[in-house]
C-alpha cells in the first residue's frame, strides 16, 4: 500500500491462535517476518468481536487478528490496523480508537470504501455524504484527543481525497493557525496519484493503476520491465492518468481542490457510472465548498 514505506504485510490469520504447537508456530512466524526485515504489520479490524466477525464472515476472526497483533508486537515488529468504514461499522470507530490505547497501537488506517473486488458488492453498504462528513468529523476529534493528551498516534484516513479539502476547511473555522501549512502540504501532495507516482504489481507480475484498479493490466513485469510499461504512453489510458486532470467531467472538472484531490479515484466514477472520467460518487464537499 502507498501509506508506509519498505516491505509490509497484511495478516488476517496468519499469526492466529490455535493448539499449543500452532500458536508456537505463529510466534515463530512473526520472528521470521521480522529477521527478513519486514518493516510493517497492517492487521484488519473492523469493529468489535461480534462486528467484526460478521463483517469478515468467520467467527473468531477478531480474536485470530488480536493474536496476530500480539505476536507481531512481540518480536518487535510496527503494528498498525486497517478499518473499512461502512455501514456496518460506522459506529465502531470510537472503540477502534480505545483498542489503540488499550494495546500501545502505533497506527490506524481508515479505508473510505472503493467500490472494486469485493467492495463491488458493497456499494449500498457505503456511506452518504452527510455520514461520511460525521465520521470524519469523529476520527478528528479522536485524534485531537489524543494529542491534546499528549498521546502519540498515525491516524490516516485513506482512498478519498476529499478528507484534505475537508480537514482544511475545519480548520479555517477554528481559526487553527497551521491551516495554512496543512494547505500546502497538501498542494505538494497533489491528491491521487494512481497511475502516476503510485502503481500496482499483482502477485502474477500484471501491473495496475492502483491495488483496486485489478480489471485492467497495462502489461506484465514477467514480460517486460516495469519501467517500460510504466513509462509507455503509447496506452491511452497510461497517458491519460499521467495528466488526468486534463480529463475529469463534472463537479470533479469545475472545483477549485482539483490540484489538491486530482480526481480522487476513477475505480469509483466507473464502477458507478461506466466512465473512467466521471466525477467520483463518494465526494463529500458541498457545491459551495467546491
Amino acid at each position: 500500500m502507498e501509506c508506509h514505506p519498505g516491505l509490509q504485510f497484511e495478516l488476517h490469520s496468519l499469526l492466529c491462535t490455535g493448539c499449543r504447537a500452532e500458536t508456537r508456530k505463529r510466534r515463530e512466524k512473526a520472528d521470521e517476518l521480522k529477521k527478513i526485515g519486514l518493516s510493517y504489520v497492517g492487521v484488519s479490524i473492523d469493529g468489535m468481536e461480534p462486528v467484526n466477525d460478521r463483517f469478515r464472515g468467520k467467527k473468531g476472526a477478531f480474536k485470530d487478528a488480536m493474536a496476530g497483533i500480539k505476536n507481531s508486537q512481540e518480536a518487535g515488529l510496527k503494528v498498525g490496523l486497517r478499518f473499512t468504514i461502512n455501514r456496518m461499522n460506522r459506529d465502531e470507530i470510537p472503540y477502534i480508537f480505545d483498542l489503540l490505547e488499550e494495546h500501545d497501537i502505533p497506527r490506524v488506517c481508515f479505508y473510505h470504501l472503493v467500490y472494486a473486488g469485493r467492495g463491488s458488492d458493497m456499494l449500498e453498504q457505503d456511506l452518504d455524504h452527510e455520514e461520511t462528513r460525521k465520521v470524519v468529523d469523529v476520527i478528528m476529534d479522536r485524534t485531537k484527543d489524543l494529542h491534546d493528551r499528549g498521546i502519540s498516534k498515525e491516524v490516516l484516513t485513506v482512498d478519498n481525497h476529499a478528507d484534505g479539502p475537508y480537514v482544511y476547511l475545519r480548520m479555517l473555522k477554528e481559526n487553527n493557525p497551521r491551516a495554512e501549512g496543512v494547505l500546502r502540504l497538501l498542494e505538494m501532495n497533489e491528491g491521487n496519484s494512481s497511475g502516476r507516482g503510485i502503481g500496482c504489481i499483482s502477485w502474477d507480475g500484471a501491473v495496475h493503476a492502483d491495488q483496486f484498479w485489478r480489471h485492467y493490466s497495462f502489461g506484465n513485469v514477467l514480460e517486460r520491465p516495469f519501467s517500460e510499461i510504466w513509462s509507455d504512453l503509447s496506452n491511452p489510458l497510461m497517458a491519460q492518468l499521467k495528466d488526468k486532470k486534463k480529463h475529469v467531467k463534472g463537479r470533479c472538472a469545475k472545483c477549485k481542490w482539483l490540484d489538491v484531490c486530482a480526481g480522487n479515484f476513477r475505480v469509483r466514477a466507473e464502477a458507478v457510472t461506466g466512465d473512467i472520467w466521471a466525477e467520483d460518487p463518494a465526494c463529500y464537499l458541498t457545491d459551495e465548498e467546491i
